[in-house]
Protein backbone atom coordinates (compact mmCIF):
# COMPACT_ATOMS: atom_id res chain seq x y z
CA UNK A 1 0.00 0.00 0.00
CA UNK A 2 1.75 3.04 -0.90
CA UNK A 3 0.69 6.97 0.21
CA UNK A 4 -0.75 9.96 -1.17
CA UNK A 5 2.32 11.76 -0.46
CA UNK A 6 5.31 12.52 -3.64
CA UNK A 7 8.25 12.49 -0.83
CA UNK A 8 7.06 9.99 1.48
CA UNK A 9 6.22 7.40 -1.25
CA UNK A 10 4.62 5.05 1.08
CA UNK A 11 2.77 6.17 4.12
CA UNK A 12 4.36 9.40 3.76
CA UNK A 13 4.93 12.70 6.38
CA UNK A 14 1.18 12.80 7.49
CA UNK A 15 1.94 9.40 9.53
CA UNK A 16 4.74 11.79 11.68
CA UNK A 17 2.43 13.55 12.36
CA UNK A 18 0.04 11.60 13.00
CA UNK A 19 1.86 8.65 15.06
CA UNK A 20 4.84 10.59 17.42
CA UNK A 21 5.36 8.80 20.43
CA UNK A 22 3.90 9.11 23.66
CA UNK A 23 1.31 10.77 21.18
CA UNK A 24 0.81 7.64 19.10
CA UNK A 25 0.44 5.93 22.84
CA UNK A 26 -1.80 8.62 24.40
CA UNK A 27 -4.89 7.73 22.76
CA UNK A 28 -5.03 4.45 23.70
CA UNK A 29 -4.52 3.95 27.18
CA UNK A 30 -7.61 2.98 28.52
CA UNK A 31 -8.69 0.77 26.18
CA UNK A 32 -5.13 -0.86 26.40
CA UNK A 33 -5.52 -0.83 30.66
CA UNK A 34 -8.92 -2.52 30.11
CA UNK A 35 -7.52 -5.56 27.80
CA UNK A 36 -4.60 -5.87 30.33
CA UNK A 37 -6.95 -6.63 33.45
CA UNK A 38 -8.87 -8.77 31.16
CA UNK A 39 -6.01 -10.88 29.90
CA UNK A 40 -4.65 -11.14 33.97
CA UNK A 41 -8.27 -12.16 35.08
CA UNK A 42 -8.67 -14.78 32.40
CA UNK A 43 -4.91 -15.89 33.47
CA UNK A 44 -6.47 -15.57 37.52
CA UNK A 45 -7.33 -19.18 37.58
CA UNK A 46 -3.92 -20.77 36.19
CA UNK A 47 -2.11 -18.03 38.81
CA UNK A 48 -3.64 -19.19 41.59
CA UNK A 49 -3.68 -23.21 40.94
CA UNK A 50 -0.09 -23.34 40.59
CA UNK A 51 0.84 -22.16 44.10
CA UNK A 52 -1.54 -24.34 45.42
CA UNK A 53 -0.20 -27.34 43.24
CA UNK A 54 3.13 -26.46 45.49
CA UNK A 55 1.62 -26.20 48.19
CA UNK A 56 0.12 -30.00 48.18
CA UNK A 57 3.38 -30.98 46.43
CA UNK A 58 5.69 -29.70 49.80
CA UNK A 59 2.61 -30.53 52.30
CA UNK A 60 2.31 -34.63 51.10
CA UNK A 61 6.29 -34.97 50.87
CA UNK A 62 6.27 -33.90 54.70
CA UNK A 63 3.73 -36.80 55.64
CA UNK A 64 4.95 -39.72 58.18
CA UNK A 65 4.33 -43.57 57.26
CA UNK A 66 1.19 -43.28 59.30
CA UNK A 67 -0.72 -40.67 57.47
CA UNK A 68 0.06 -42.18 54.46
CA UNK A 69 -1.48 -45.75 56.11
CA UNK A 70 -4.33 -43.61 57.64
CA UNK A 71 -5.28 -41.99 53.84
CA UNK A 72 -5.34 -45.26 52.23
CA UNK A 73 -7.95 -46.66 54.93
CA UNK A 74 -10.41 -43.59 53.89
CA UNK A 75 -9.68 -44.22 50.33
CA UNK A 76 -10.86 -47.75 50.59
CA UNK A 77 -14.05 -46.75 52.21
CA UNK A 78 -14.90 -44.34 50.13
CA UNK A 79 -13.95 -46.06 47.01
CA UNK A 80 -17.62 -45.45 45.27
CA UNK A 81 -16.42 -41.66 45.67
CA UNK A 82 -13.22 -42.15 44.31
CA UNK A 83 -14.51 -43.64 40.96
CA UNK A 84 -17.20 -41.04 40.53
CA UNK A 85 -14.46 -38.16 40.69
CA UNK A 86 -11.82 -40.14 39.01
CA UNK A 87 -14.95 -40.63 35.92
CA UNK A 88 -15.38 -37.21 36.36
CA UNK A 89 -11.94 -36.33 35.66
CA UNK A 90 -11.08 -38.51 32.70
CA UNK A 91 -14.07 -36.95 31.06
CA UNK A 92 -13.10 -33.24 31.65
CA UNK A 93 -9.81 -34.31 29.90
CA UNK A 94 -11.47 -35.65 27.08
CA UNK A 95 -13.35 -32.98 26.82
CA UNK A 96 -10.63 -30.72 26.97
CA UNK A 97 -8.89 -32.15 24.96
CA UNK A 98 -11.29 -32.21 22.29
CA UNK A 99 -11.82 -28.55 22.68
CA UNK A 100 -9.39 -27.15 22.81
CA UNK A 101 -7.27 -25.19 20.11
CA UNK A 102 -5.83 -27.19 17.65
CA UNK A 103 -2.04 -26.06 17.17
CA UNK A 104 -1.39 -24.82 13.77
CA UNK A 105 1.87 -25.40 12.13
CA UNK A 106 3.99 -23.45 8.78
CA UNK A 107 5.21 -26.48 6.98
CA UNK A 108 7.39 -24.23 4.44
CA UNK A 109 6.72 -20.86 2.63
CA UNK A 110 8.42 -20.12 -1.06
CA UNK A 111 8.04 -17.10 -2.81
CA UNK A 112 8.36 -15.95 -6.84
CA UNK A 113 11.73 -14.55 -8.42
CA UNK A 114 11.11 -13.04 -11.87
CA UNK A 115 12.76 -13.74 -14.73
CA UNK A 116 16.17 -11.55 -15.43
CA UNK A 117 15.14 -10.05 -18.23
CA UNK A 118 12.06 -8.90 -16.82
CA UNK A 119 13.79 -6.68 -14.24
CA UNK A 120 13.18 -3.10 -14.44
CA UNK A 121 16.24 -0.39 -13.65
CA UNK A 122 14.51 3.10 -13.13
CA UNK A 123 15.86 4.34 -16.69
CA UNK A 124 13.98 1.48 -18.67
CA UNK A 125 10.79 2.45 -16.20
CA UNK A 126 11.13 6.29 -17.52
CA UNK A 127 11.61 5.00 -20.59
CA UNK A 128 8.72 2.88 -21.22
CA UNK A 129 6.43 5.51 -19.59
CA UNK A 130 7.54 7.95 -21.87
CA UNK A 131 7.25 5.59 -25.08
CA UNK A 132 3.67 4.51 -23.92
CA UNK A 133 2.20 8.29 -24.87
CA UNK A 134 -0.04 8.22 -21.46
CA UNK A 135 1.99 10.48 -19.88
CA UNK A 136 2.84 14.10 -19.65
CA UNK A 137 6.23 15.71 -18.95
CA UNK A 138 4.53 16.52 -15.29
CA UNK A 139 3.94 13.33 -14.64
CA UNK A 140 6.69 11.67 -15.88
CA UNK A 141 9.01 14.06 -13.56
CA UNK A 142 6.76 13.47 -10.57
CA UNK A 143 7.32 9.52 -11.29
CA UNK A 144 11.25 10.15 -11.42
CA UNK A 145 10.99 11.73 -8.11
CA UNK A 146 8.95 8.94 -6.79
CA UNK A 147 11.28 6.02 -8.07
CA UNK A 148 14.38 8.49 -5.98
CA UNK A 149 12.53 8.41 -2.27
CA UNK A 150 11.28 5.16 -2.58
CA UNK A 151 13.69 2.51 -1.44
CA UNK A 152 13.22 0.53 -4.56
CA UNK A 153 16.58 -0.81 -6.01
CA UNK A 154 17.41 -1.49 -9.29
CA UNK A 155 15.92 -5.20 -9.88
CA UNK A 156 12.46 -5.08 -9.19
CA UNK A 157 10.60 -7.18 -11.52
CA UNK A 158 7.96 -5.71 -13.76
CA UNK A 159 5.43 -8.53 -16.06
CA UNK A 160 6.45 -9.49 -19.43
CA UNK A 161 3.08 -7.05 -21.02
CA UNK A 162 4.28 -4.36 -19.22
CA UNK A 163 8.26 -4.08 -20.30
CA UNK A 164 6.40 -4.69 -24.45
CA UNK A 165 6.05 -1.35 -26.63
CA UNK A 166 3.41 -0.74 -27.18
CA UNK A 167 2.69 -2.47 -23.56
CA UNK A 168 -0.56 -4.88 -23.80
CA UNK A 169 -2.76 -5.38 -20.78
CA UNK A 170 -5.30 -8.06 -22.04
CA UNK A 171 -6.69 -10.69 -19.99
CA UNK A 172 -4.49 -13.07 -21.89
CA UNK A 173 -1.44 -11.50 -20.79
CA UNK A 174 -2.79 -11.04 -16.67
CA UNK A 175 -3.58 -14.70 -16.76
CA UNK A 176 0.12 -15.70 -17.98
CA UNK A 177 1.62 -13.25 -15.48
CA UNK A 178 -0.47 -14.70 -12.53
CA UNK A 179 -0.05 -18.15 -13.81
CA UNK A 180 4.08 -17.81 -14.33
CA UNK A 181 4.21 -16.03 -10.58
CA UNK A 182 1.28 -18.48 -8.98
CA UNK A 183 2.72 -21.78 -10.41
CA UNK A 184 6.13 -21.15 -9.93
CA UNK A 185 5.55 -20.39 -6.60
CA UNK A 186 3.56 -23.30 -5.52
CA UNK A 187 5.45 -25.96 -7.88
CA UNK A 188 8.78 -24.78 -5.50
CA UNK A 189 6.34 -25.29 -2.19
CA UNK A 190 5.05 -28.85 -2.90
CA UNK A 191 8.50 -29.80 -4.15
CA UNK A 192 10.25 -28.86 -1.19
CA UNK A 193 7.57 -30.07 1.44
CA UNK A 194 7.17 -33.25 -0.45
CA UNK A 195 3.30 -32.90 0.03
CA UNK A 196 1.01 -35.59 -1.66
CA UNK A 197 -1.53 -33.08 -3.98
CA UNK A 198 -5.00 -35.21 -2.47
CA UNK A 199 -3.42 -34.22 0.98
CA UNK A 200 -4.94 -31.03 0.51
CA UNK A 201 -7.87 -30.20 1.91
CA UNK A 202 -8.05 -26.18 2.45
CA UNK A 203 -6.95 -23.80 -0.11
CA UNK A 204 -6.76 -20.28 -0.19
CA UNK A 205 -6.25 -17.20 -2.47
CA UNK A 206 -6.26 -13.68 -2.02
CA UNK A 207 -5.51 -11.05 -5.38
CA UNK A 208 -7.52 -7.71 -4.90
CA UNK A 209 -7.40 -6.88 -8.32
CA UNK A 210 -7.15 -9.49 -10.59
CA UNK A 211 -10.51 -12.11 -10.22
CA UNK A 212 -11.00 -14.41 -13.70
CA UNK A 213 -13.79 -16.80 -13.95
CA UNK A 214 -13.08 -19.06 -13.05
CA UNK A 215 -11.81 -18.53 -10.23
CA UNK A 216 -7.66 -18.34 -9.68
CA UNK A 217 -8.31 -20.95 -6.92
CA UNK A 218 -10.21 -23.00 -9.37
CA UNK A 219 -7.12 -22.96 -12.14
CA UNK A 220 -4.80 -24.06 -9.16
CA UNK A 221 -7.31 -26.86 -8.75
CA UNK A 222 -7.25 -27.83 -12.37
CA UNK A 223 -3.50 -27.40 -12.70
CA UNK A 224 -2.73 -29.22 -9.95
CA UNK A 225 -5.51 -31.74 -9.55
CA UNK A 226 -6.65 -31.29 -6.08
CA UNK A 227 -9.42 -33.35 -4.85
CA UNK A 228 -13.22 -32.57 -5.39
CA UNK A 229 -14.10 -32.21 -1.93
CA UNK A 230 -11.34 -29.40 -0.98
CA UNK A 231 -12.41 -26.31 0.94
CA UNK A 232 -11.85 -23.77 -2.06
CA UNK A 233 -11.74 -19.56 -1.17
CA UNK A 234 -10.93 -16.35 -3.51
CA UNK A 235 -10.46 -13.40 -1.65
CA UNK A 236 -10.61 -10.64 -3.81
CA UNK A 237 -10.42 -6.46 -3.14
CA UNK A 238 -8.82 -6.73 0.34
CA UNK A 239 -5.26 -4.98 -0.42
CA UNK A 240 -2.01 -5.72 1.11
CA UNK A 241 -2.95 -6.98 4.53
CA UNK A 242 -4.80 -10.05 2.68
CA UNK A 243 -2.17 -12.39 3.09
CA UNK A 244 -2.14 -12.39 6.87
CA UNK A 245 -6.03 -12.31 6.03
CA UNK A 246 -5.95 -15.34 4.31
CA UNK A 247 -3.51 -16.96 7.33
CA UNK A 248 -6.35 -16.04 9.87
CA UNK A 249 -8.92 -18.17 7.39
CA UNK A 250 -7.08 -20.78 7.06
CA UNK A 251 -6.51 -21.06 10.92
CA UNK A 252 -10.34 -21.13 11.51
CA UNK A 253 -10.83 -24.09 9.28
CA UNK A 254 -7.81 -25.94 10.59
CA UNK A 255 -9.77 -25.68 13.62
CA UNK A 256 -12.88 -26.84 12.03
CA UNK A 257 -11.05 -30.01 9.60
CA UNK A 258 -8.90 -32.57 11.60
CA UNK A 259 -5.71 -33.71 9.81
CA UNK A 260 -5.47 -31.45 6.52
CA UNK A 261 -3.40 -29.05 4.93
CA UNK A 262 -3.91 -25.45 4.04
CA UNK A 263 -2.16 -23.83 1.14
CA UNK A 264 -2.35 -20.28 1.64
CA UNK A 265 -1.46 -18.06 -1.92
CA UNK A 266 -1.22 -14.74 -2.01
CA UNK A 267 -0.24 -12.30 -4.91
CA UNK A 268 -1.22 -8.93 -6.90
CA UNK A 269 -1.37 -9.03 -10.66
CA UNK A 270 0.01 -5.80 -12.47
CA UNK A 271 -0.52 -5.96 -15.81
CA UNK A 272 -4.20 -5.03 -15.91
CA UNK A 273 -3.53 -2.44 -13.35
CA UNK A 274 -1.08 -0.02 -14.60
CA UNK A 275 -2.49 4.01 -14.53
CA UNK A 276 -2.52 5.47 -17.60
CA UNK A 277 -3.67 8.88 -16.55
CA UNK A 278 -1.85 11.92 -15.31
CA UNK A 279 -3.71 11.99 -11.94
CA UNK A 280 -0.76 12.46 -9.02
CA UNK A 281 -2.34 10.38 -6.27
CA UNK A 282 -2.96 7.48 -8.69
CA UNK A 283 0.84 7.77 -10.55
CA UNK A 284 2.50 5.73 -7.12
CA UNK A 285 1.18 2.86 -7.49
CA UNK A 286 2.99 2.30 -10.78
CA UNK A 287 6.20 3.61 -9.05
CA UNK A 288 6.01 1.25 -5.94
CA UNK A 289 4.26 -1.70 -6.57
CA UNK A 290 5.87 -4.70 -8.52
CA UNK A 291 5.50 -8.73 -9.82
CA UNK A 292 5.45 -11.25 -6.58
CA UNK A 293 3.53 -13.82 -4.83
CA UNK A 294 4.19 -16.80 -2.07
CA UNK A 295 2.60 -19.92 -1.29
CA UNK A 296 2.54 -20.94 2.44
CA UNK A 297 1.65 -24.67 3.69
CA UNK A 298 -0.27 -25.40 6.92
CA UNK A 299 -1.11 -28.16 8.72
CA UNK A 300 -2.77 -29.16 11.76
CA UNK A 301 -1.31 -32.79 11.86
CA UNK A 302 0.74 -33.44 15.20
CA UNK A 303 2.88 -35.24 12.97
CA UNK A 304 4.39 -32.07 10.97
CA UNK A 305 5.18 -30.46 14.37
CA UNK A 306 8.90 -32.21 14.23
CA UNK A 307 8.78 -31.00 10.53
CA UNK A 308 7.32 -27.60 10.55
CA UNK A 309 8.90 -24.28 10.76
CA UNK A 310 6.66 -22.51 13.07
CA UNK A 311 3.81 -22.45 14.88
CA UNK A 312 0.90 -19.91 14.98
CA UNK A 313 0.35 -18.05 17.88
CA UNK A 314 -1.87 -15.23 17.66
CA UNK A 315 -3.97 -13.40 14.38
CA UNK A 316 -5.18 -10.31 15.18
CA UNK A 317 -7.47 -8.68 12.53
CA UNK A 318 -8.48 -4.64 12.83
CA UNK A 319 -11.06 -3.68 10.39
CA UNK A 320 -11.98 0.00 10.18
CA UNK A 321 -14.57 -0.22 7.40
CA UNK A 322 -17.43 1.21 9.81
CA UNK A 323 -15.83 5.00 9.38
CA UNK A 324 -16.68 6.28 5.86
CA UNK A 325 -13.63 7.88 5.77
CA UNK A 326 -11.60 4.89 6.56
CA UNK A 327 -13.85 2.68 3.89
CA UNK A 328 -12.57 5.42 1.19
CA UNK A 329 -9.26 6.27 1.51
CA UNK A 330 -8.09 3.75 -0.75
CA UNK A 331 -10.23 3.10 -3.20
CA UNK A 332 -10.24 1.93 -7.30
CA UNK A 333 -11.81 4.25 -9.33
CA UNK A 334 -11.91 6.37 -12.55
CA UNK A 335 -10.20 9.86 -13.20
CA UNK A 336 -11.72 12.60 -15.18
CA UNK A 337 -10.84 10.97 -18.30
CA UNK A 338 -12.29 7.81 -17.72
CA UNK A 339 -8.20 6.36 -16.66
CA UNK A 340 -9.17 3.51 -14.22
CA UNK A 341 -6.46 3.64 -10.95
CA UNK A 342 -6.39 3.06 -7.37
CA UNK A 343 -6.76 6.83 -5.43
CA UNK A 344 -5.49 6.94 -2.04
CA UNK A 345 -7.38 10.16 0.36
CA UNK A 346 -5.42 12.97 1.88
CA UNK A 347 -6.73 11.56 5.03
CA UNK A 348 -4.65 7.77 4.31
CA UNK A 349 -2.20 8.55 6.90
CA UNK A 350 -4.34 9.10 9.91
CA UNK A 351 -6.56 6.29 9.20
CA UNK A 352 -3.46 3.69 9.04
CA UNK A 353 -2.59 5.52 12.21
CA UNK A 354 -5.72 4.58 14.09
CA UNK A 355 -6.17 1.07 12.54
CA UNK A 356 -2.60 0.52 14.06
CA UNK A 357 -3.43 1.77 17.66
CA UNK A 358 -6.45 -0.42 17.75
CA UNK A 359 -4.35 -3.53 16.50
CA UNK A 360 -1.71 -3.08 18.87
CA UNK A 361 -4.45 -2.06 21.76
CA UNK A 362 -5.58 -6.00 21.03
CA UNK A 363 -2.32 -8.07 20.89
CA UNK A 364 -0.21 -6.18 23.41
CA UNK A 365 -2.19 -7.93 26.65
CA UNK A 366 -1.28 -11.68 24.04
CA UNK A 367 2.12 -11.15 23.28
CA UNK A 368 4.25 -8.42 25.96
CA UNK A 369 5.59 -9.86 29.28
CA UNK A 370 3.54 -9.19 32.13
CA UNK A 371 6.04 -6.78 33.67
CA UNK A 372 5.27 -4.72 30.77
CA UNK A 373 1.75 -4.65 30.87
CA UNK A 374 1.97 -3.69 34.76
CA UNK A 375 4.21 -0.93 34.30
CA UNK A 376 1.94 0.82 31.49
CA UNK A 377 -1.11 -0.19 34.07
CA UNK A 378 0.84 1.39 37.08
CA UNK A 379 1.82 4.65 34.98
CA UNK A 380 -1.44 4.75 33.47
CA UNK A 381 -3.18 4.73 37.18
CA UNK A 382 -0.59 7.23 38.31
CA UNK A 383 -1.92 9.73 35.88
CA UNK A 384 -5.58 9.37 35.73
CA UNK A 385 -5.79 8.82 39.25
CA UNK A 386 -2.98 10.92 40.88
CA UNK A 387 -2.66 13.44 38.22
CA UNK A 388 1.14 12.72 38.55
CA UNK A 389 3.11 14.35 35.92
CA UNK A 390 4.65 10.54 34.71
CA UNK A 391 5.03 10.15 30.86
CA UNK A 392 3.40 7.80 29.43
CA UNK A 393 5.29 3.78 29.63
CA UNK A 394 5.77 2.94 26.04
CA UNK A 395 5.73 -0.95 25.81
CA UNK A 396 8.96 -2.64 25.05
CA UNK A 397 7.70 -4.58 21.86
CA UNK A 398 11.40 -6.04 21.33
CA UNK A 399 10.88 -7.87 24.41
CA UNK A 400 7.84 -9.71 22.77
CA UNK A 401 9.31 -10.03 19.25
CA UNK A 402 12.80 -11.41 18.10
CA UNK A 403 11.57 -10.14 14.29
CA UNK A 404 9.61 -7.91 12.75
CA UNK A 405 8.28 -8.37 9.47
CA UNK A 406 5.94 -4.99 8.24
CA UNK A 407 4.72 -5.00 4.88
CA UNK A 408 6.84 -3.33 2.55
CA UNK A 409 4.35 -0.86 1.45
CA UNK A 410 7.44 2.26 1.13
CA UNK A 411 10.27 3.29 2.68
CA UNK A 412 7.80 6.12 5.01
CA UNK A 413 6.09 3.15 6.23
CA UNK A 414 8.90 1.40 7.36
CA UNK A 415 10.34 5.01 8.90
CA UNK A 416 7.99 4.96 10.89
CA UNK A 417 7.00 2.24 12.58
CA UNK A 418 10.71 1.98 13.10
CA UNK A 419 10.66 5.26 15.11
CA UNK A 420 7.14 4.64 16.71
CA UNK A 421 7.86 1.03 18.07
CA UNK A 422 11.00 2.22 19.18
CA UNK A 423 12.98 -0.30 17.01
CA UNK A 424 16.42 -1.52 16.20
CA UNK A 425 17.75 -0.89 12.43
CA UNK A 426 18.27 -4.41 12.40
CA UNK A 427 14.74 -5.09 13.12
CA UNK A 428 13.36 -3.21 10.00
CA UNK A 429 16.37 -4.70 7.81
CA UNK A 430 14.18 -7.52 6.15
CA UNK A 431 11.51 -4.68 5.58
CA UNK A 432 13.38 -2.48 3.82
CA UNK A 433 16.06 -5.24 2.30
CA UNK A 434 12.48 -6.20 0.53
CA UNK A 435 11.59 -3.26 -1.16
CA UNK A 436 14.57 -2.77 -2.39
CA UNK A 437 15.29 -5.95 -3.81
CA UNK A 438 11.19 -6.91 -4.98
CA UNK A 439 9.25 -3.88 -4.87
CA UNK A 440 6.16 -3.43 -3.15
CA UNK A 441 4.84 -7.20 -3.37
CA UNK A 442 1.39 -6.17 -1.97
CA UNK A 443 0.20 -9.03 0.40
CA UNK A 444 3.41 -11.09 -0.37
CA UNK A 445 5.97 -8.55 0.85
CA UNK A 446 5.89 -10.42 4.70
CA UNK A 447 6.44 -13.82 3.25
CA UNK A 448 9.92 -12.25 0.98
CA UNK A 449 10.81 -10.59 4.92
CA UNK A 450 10.71 -13.52 6.46
CA UNK A 451 12.78 -15.84 3.49
CA UNK A 452 15.38 -12.78 4.55
CA UNK A 453 15.62 -13.83 7.87
CA UNK A 454 15.86 -17.10 7.35
CA UNK A 455 19.01 -16.77 4.26
CA UNK A 456 20.40 -14.63 6.21
CA UNK A 457 20.89 -17.55 9.23
CA UNK A 458 19.03 -15.44 11.79
CA UNK A 459 16.12 -17.40 12.70
CA UNK A 460 16.83 -19.76 16.02
CA UNK A 461 14.18 -21.85 18.37
CA UNK A 462 12.19 -20.21 20.04
CA UNK A 463 12.24 -16.82 18.45
CA UNK A 464 8.89 -15.01 17.88
CA UNK A 465 7.76 -13.02 14.11
CA UNK A 466 5.80 -10.43 14.05
CA UNK A 467 4.05 -10.16 10.41
CA UNK A 468 2.23 -6.68 10.22
CA UNK A 469 0.42 -5.34 7.18
CA UNK A 470 -2.34 -2.77 6.12
CA UNK A 471 -4.82 -2.66 3.72
CA UNK A 472 -7.82 -1.40 2.13
CA UNK A 473 -10.92 -1.19 3.55
CA UNK A 474 -9.49 0.17 6.31
CA UNK A 475 -7.40 -2.97 7.43
CA UNK A 476 -4.69 -3.19 9.97
CA UNK A 477 -3.77 -7.07 10.38
CA UNK A 478 -1.24 -8.94 12.85
CA UNK A 479 -0.32 -12.44 12.60
CA UNK A 480 2.41 -13.94 15.64
CA UNK A 481 4.61 -17.22 15.13
CA UNK A 482 7.25 -18.96 16.95
CA UNK A 483 10.15 -20.96 15.29
CA UNK A 484 10.09 -24.66 16.45
CA UNK A 485 13.68 -25.23 15.38
CA UNK A 486 16.67 -23.12 14.06
CA UNK A 487 15.55 -22.61 10.43
CA UNK A 488 17.48 -22.43 7.46
CA UNK A 489 16.29 -21.16 3.58
CA UNK A 490 14.82 -23.29 1.84
CA UNK A 491 15.62 -24.56 -1.84
CA UNK A 492 14.96 -22.27 -4.13
CA UNK A 493 14.81 -19.50 -1.41
CA UNK A 494 14.06 -15.93 -3.52
CA UNK A 495 17.42 -14.40 -1.70
CA UNK A 496 19.65 -17.07 -2.59
CA UNK A 497 21.00 -15.60 -5.65
CA UNK A 498 22.01 -12.26 -3.95
CA UNK A 499 21.33 -12.72 0.22
CA UNK A 500 25.37 -12.02 0.68
CA UNK A 501 24.97 -8.75 -1.07
CA UNK A 502 22.82 -7.58 1.46
CA UNK A 503 22.04 -5.07 3.65
CA UNK A 504 22.63 -2.67 1.29
CA UNK A 505 22.58 1.46 2.07
CA UNK A 506 19.34 2.46 1.01
CA UNK A 507 19.37 6.47 0.96
CA UNK A 508 17.57 8.50 3.24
Amino acid sequence: MGGSDPDGCGMGVRMQQRLRLPDFLHGVNLNYAKLVYHHLISHLLTMFLIPLMVVIAILTSKMNPGDVRQLWFHLQHNLVSILVCTGLTVLGCIAYIMTRPRAVYLVDHSCYRGLPQHKVRFDRFLEHSSLTGYFDESSLEFQRKILERSGLGEETYFPEAMIQIPHHPSLKAANEEAEQVVFSALDTLFLNTSVEKKDVGILIVNCSLFNPIPSFSSKIVNKYQLRGNIKSFNLAGMGCSAGVLAVNLANDLLQVHRNTYAVVVSTENITQNWYMGNKKSMLISNCLFRVGGAAILLSNKSVDQGRAKYRLLHTVRTHCGADDAAFSCVIQEEDSNGKIGVSLSKDLMEIAGGALKTNIITLGPLVLPIREQLLFFATLVARKLFNAKVKPYIPNFKLAFDHFCIHAGGRALIDELEKNLQLLPVHVEPSRMALHRFGNTSSSSIWYELGYIEAKGRMRKGNRVWQIAFGSGFKCNSAVWEALRDVKASPKNPWEDCIDNYPVQTGS
